[in-house]
């Protein structure tokens, strides 16, 4: 509604220029936005017609204001800024089309058919069944459930997949710190969830290989290198290979305890999902899929894709994309993950024909997925122009970098139950604990907001600091601040249905004229063009920032203005009807970013 404005008054500049340059060929008008909202809603910059009319650019800026000013144009009010022609729309010609629309659209009001047809597959999450989620995992997920949302919003058929990384020496590493430190005991024995008991033995290694690393470095410093190089040859990290090399095999009882210690992680991390609300459509296992990567570099080798080292390696020369050698199998005919994700991404698209795929990962991995979508075009898979990785910076915490092996990541069962024990001592604070209802479900929605929206709230190339105590403010640019403004907006909507205050089915847009009102509207008009903006970058922070945007001007007006008791029945129901479209909008942006929707808090 608002592009169309938009693009109407576009049309009239131009036709104005046509008129002054007395031309039909000079560039098109450019829309941008002026530095103050004061200053208008669009800025039409007069730079590129300075040349053709060899005249100042202000100039020019105040002739074409006076052509438009007696030609047909929107409603709206036209000013100059120096070599600026700005217009400021009529928001209230917008209002009662835009109430109509959402109030008729509901939940669907911003969706469009742009991606209509279009079969997407998103890969995220990917947790290694050595570990729980850490809080990494948790800005990953929450993209993912966001993407896949906004995607929907535009059209496309969308398949969320998680591949789980359940095989490698990442994870024979917790397998054989367990065989040599548990005597036997299981998660029912400590009372631990088993991603929780596995990933303390998967810690226990890294500081088990540290104790032998450091031996092994004295007995070189003293000389002792045969002596040396025999502890390395029985280290844990060499250990842990050899026992890579039994599971590839097929023994039998690395395979059982792979099996046991595989099963504790995943029941674990199912219940991490669900506390979470991130699901998938289908899932893929390593375990599964490695061999059909292995066969298929093998098939390349045959085809002269890929070559075969002294070593006995097999690699792939990518000097044409400017990079060096990469190896794909092993000396010893192990696979890496590389070969495994070749394997996968095929399975993938034979499973479920793809037109592209998303891969949501960290922009550590950026090398991983150039190689990875150079081999398969190089294999002949031509669908493979359809692959992109959406890659997203690092989380850290206040006080620095998480690690995994030492144990010092924030644990996303932690954090989340750290978080709904804040919103819930927030509720009982408040003596709120009444009129909530489920304290502590409404706590774990607030805290849910909390994270999706302060991991959201950051475009997804940026790095971020994760800070818990501000994630759960109830006041700022945070998720439950928005929770608050719709529990607000939906409380004044009930006062209304309480006083019997009729709802009109015409209202007079023309009444809601001061700033915030004007506001609101042209930012709920502009939603549909924000979710399309959202789905062509892959980013849930234009939805975020539109909501705060809308959520902070409504505190602003609903603090400056009288909504029940304005002076008169025609702008208590006009200001009703704004409400009510705001609601509707904010609950469909949360949809779309993992927050929430609560009526009382």
């Amino acid at each position: 509604m608002i592009d169309k404005i938009k693009n109407e008054w576009k049309d009239c500049v131009a036709r104005a220029l046509g008129t002054y340059l007395g031309a039909t060929d000079f560039p098109e008008p450019n829309m941008g936005v002026p530095p103050k909202p004061e200053m208008g809603d669009i800025a039409f910059p007069m730079f590129p017609y300075a040349r053709i009319k060899g005249m100042n650019p202000a100039r020019i800026a105040a002739d074409v204001k006076e052509i438009l000013s007696k030609a047909e144009h929107p409603a709206g009010t036209l000013s100059t800024a120096g070599a600026y022609l700005n217009v400021k729309i009529d928001s209230s010609s917008l209002f009662s089309d835009l109430v109509r629309k959402i109030g008729m659209e509901g939940s669907s009001y911003g969706c469009n058919s742009s991606l209509r047809g279009k079969k997407v597959m998103l890969e995220f999450s990917c947790p290694n069944t050595n570990k729980p989620l850490h809080l990494g995992h948790m800005r990953n997920d929450s993209l993912g459930e966001s993407v896949a949302a906004i995607l929907k919003a535009n059209g496309a058929e969308v398949m969320k997949v998680n591949l789980i990384n359940n095989r490698g020496v990442h994870i024979c590493k917790s397998m054989l710190a367990y065989k040599e430190f548990s005597n036997g005991e299981t998660p029912a024995d400590t009372g631990e969830k088993g991603d929780h008991f596995v990933g303390r033995y998967y810690v226990r290694f890294a500081n088990w290989s540290k104790e032998y690393e450091g031996r092994i470095v004295a007995l070189e410093k003293e000389g002792r290198n045969d002596e040396a190089e025999k502890l390395r040859a029985d280290s844990p990290d060499a250990r842990a290979q050899r026992m890579l090399k039994a599971w590839e095999d097929g023994d039998e009882e690395v395979l059982a305890l792979w099996r046991t210690m595989n099963k504790w992680t995943l029941d674990g991390l199912e219940q991490s999902y669900r506390d979470m609300g991130i699901s998938f459509d289908r899932y893929y296992y390593e375990s599964d899929t490695y061999k059909f990567g292995k066969s298929e570099v093998l098939k390349g080798l045959e085809e002269g894709v890929f070559f075969r080292e002294k070593d006995g390696s097999v690699q792939i020369d990518l000097s044409d994309i400017g990079l060096d050698r990469k190896v794909l199998l092993r000396k010893d005919g192990t696979t890496i993950y590389i070969t495994q994700d070749l394997g996968t991404a095929i399975r993938r698209h034979e499973d479920w024909p793809f037109d592209s795929m998303i891969y949501v990962v960290a922009s550590e991995q950026a090398y991983h997925f150039k190689v990875l979508f150079h081999i398969l075009k190089k294999l002949g898979y031509t669908w493979a122009d359809g692959l992109h990785h959406l890659s997203y910076g690092m989380v850290n915490l206040p006080e620095g970098k998480m690690k995994s092996r030492e144990g010092t990541v924030v644990d996303a069962d932690d954090l989340l139950a750290e978080l709904s024990a804040l919103a819930k001592e927030e509720i009982v604070s408040k003596g709120r604990e009444a009129l909530v209802g489920d304290v502590d479900e409404t706590s774990r929605k607030i805290a849910l907001a909390a994270l999706n929206y302060y991991l959201l709230q950051v475009s997804p190339v940026r790095d971020m600091i994760f800070d818990p105590k501000k994630s759960i403010s109830f006041s700022g640019n945070t998720g439950p601040y928005l929770e608050y403004m719709g529990a607000r907006i939906s409380s004044i909507l009930k006062k209304a249905e309480e006083d019997g205050i009729a709802s009109a089915s015409d209202v007079d847009g023309s009444l809601l004229c001061n700033e915030d009102e004007e506001h609101l509207i042209l930012l709920l008009s502009s939603y549909p063009s924000l979710v399309a903006e959202a789905a062509a970058g892959f980013d849930p922070s234009v939805i975020t920032s539109f909501l705060y945007d809308v959520a902070k001007t409504f505190s602003h007006y609903y603090h400056d203005n009288q909504i029940l008791k304005a002076g008169s029945p025609e702008l208590v129901s006009a200001r009703l009807s704004l409400c009510r479209a705001v609601l509707q909008v904010l609950k469909n942006g949360f949809a779309l970013v993992g927050i929430p929707f609560l009526e009382s808090m």
